[in-house]
């Protein structure tokens, strides 16, 4: 008797096998998520950092043009230009004075537990 070419195997797979191919495709899914996990942090970080130089350099520019530090977040953004999303972070500006550099702090609303 001749055997078909495209019949169906009596055989079948090995418990091993099966739990293999799940095993690895469990690895692949998992590796996957840990690597765009890790770019995902590195981009925040990134733009926190991004948005506190913006920051910095606005308020430098503003104490070179008008002799003093911006007494506000709000006059930055109305006179030198300064844009961020107000979903994403919450920025947190100090004026100790006219003369002394104001105190800012850049939190991340997005990593709230």
């Amino acid at each position: 008797m001749r055997k078909q070419r495209f019949e169906a195997s009596k055989s079948g797979s090995k418990p091993w096998q099966v739990f293999l191919s799940i095993g690895c495709s469990l690895a692949v899914l998992v590796c996957f998520w840990f690597g765009t996990s890790f770019v995902s942090d590195k981009t925040n970080q990134q733009e926190i950092q991004t948005l506190h130089r913006a920051i910095g350099r606005g308020i430098v520019h503003c104490y070179a043009i008008e002799g003093s530090y911006p007494e506000s977040l709000q006059y930055l953004k109305d006179n030198y230009g300064l844009t961020y999303d107000e979903e994403k972070y919450f920025i947190d500006y100090q004026v100790l004075g006219s003369n002394i550099l104001p105190d800012v702090t850049i939190i991340d609303r997005r990593n709230r537990l």
